[in-house]
């Protein structure tokens, strides 16, 4: 079967259809797990500069993460203590 050039794009949308609504409530989850991290210990900083561009900019957690481990330089084990 010979599909014309202009239904190919359809046809791959629909064909990895289930693995779209698979993957965005997983990448939803993801996002609003760093972002709740991070707007934590930026509160926890004083820091309402960071809050505000998290809570504004999405950017699937990589801001944040980058927040988190890079600028106040945090370790796993101190993501869910209050200091």
């Amino acid at each position: 079967m010979i599909i014309s050039p202009a239904v190919q794009p359809l046809h791959f949308i629909l064909a990895f259809l289930p693995t779209f609504i698979l993957l965005i409530p997983i990448l939803i989850l993801w996002s609003l797990w760093w972002k709740g991290l991070a707007l934590w210990h930026s509160a926890q900083h004083k820091q309402p500069w960071w809050f505000a561009i998290m809570l504004i900019v999405n950017t699937l957690g990589i801001l944040e993460i980058i927040y988190l481990f890079v600028v106040i330089k945090l370790k796993v084990s101190e993501l869910f203590s209050s200091k």
